[in-house]
């Protein structure tokens, strides 16, 4: 199946440990030299006021994606802590 990041920012991504929304992808790590995605990028905002500012970003390792569909993209948080980008 392929494709697109921008097609991808528009499911929402649910965590099956617990049935959380987590939000939209914003962005994806790569690895260059192997051409493949690392992990997918959640931006977390915790404040109202702060929407542009984000705290920190949920960084999602691509292992931990069990589908994607149509609407939505399923991983499987369980036992994961939350991880700030730098």
């Amino acid at each position: 199946m392929l494709t697109r990041l921008s097609d991808l920012r528009l499911r929402e991504v649910i965590n099956l440990a617990d049935g959380q929304r987590l939000g939209f992808i914003d962005d994806v790590e790569l690895e260059i030299e192997e051409g493949r995605i690392t992990a997918v990028i959640i931006p977390i905002r915790s404040r109202p006021w702060k929407i542009l500012f984000r705290e920190e970003d949920l960084v999602i390792p691509w292992e931990k994606v069990h589908m994607i569909g149509t609407d939505v993209i399923l991983v499987d948080l369980a036992g994961t802590a939350r991880v700030q980008r730098k």
